[in-house]
């Protein structure tokens, strides 16, 4: 319903809802009465956007290349004193260490329970279609949380 209310309203610029003797409410791009109050959607456009011609005299820009956009004034950061940043360093060293330890721990879980490549069979997995399946997914988690603990480790090394 809401996906309809904002296809209808970029569609048709405005969208009212209008109440009837007994209630019901329907809406409609067209105020019919009295009872119809128009709706307030945010982030709905009311018209479409305008192109704009480019000024006389200004080279034609190709319709590939990007537009720019204001670079950020040097002065317009907020400055945070260095024993602040140092102490901001250290604490997210300390929450990527304690991320990278659970990782490894479970990494070696995963390599435990995969036991190079022969698993052992689970009682539901008389099919050994199934058993396949298992072993394919626990190689899948192991590359994953392989993937992340070097995600991590590089993610440590770039803290100054």
């Amino acid at each position: 319903m809401a996906g309809l209310l904002g296809a209808a309203t970029q569609a048709h610029g405005q969208l009212y809802v209008c109440a009837d003797a007994q209630g019901h409410k329907t809406y409609t791009d067209k105020r019919a009465g009295a009872h119809c109050q128009l709706l307030d959607l945010p982030g709905a456009m009311t018209e479409p956007p305008r192109k704009t011609a480019p000024l006389a005299g200004a080279p034609a820009r190709p319709a590939t290349q990007a537009v720019a956009t204001a670079a950020p004034v040097a002065g317009a950061f907020p400055k945070v004193d260095g024993a602040e940043q140092r102490a901001r360093d250290l604490d997210r060293r300390q929450i990527l260490q304690d991320e990278l330890r659970s990782e490894e721990q479970k990494l070696a879980a995963q390599r435990l329970e995969f036991n190079e490549g022969q698993p052992e069979r689970q009682g539901n997995e008389r099919n050994y279609a199934k058993y396949q399946e298992r072993a394919a997914q626990l190689k899948e988690n192991i590359n994953r949380t392989q993937q992340n603990v070097e995600a991590l480790k590089r993610e440590i090394a770039n803290i100054r």
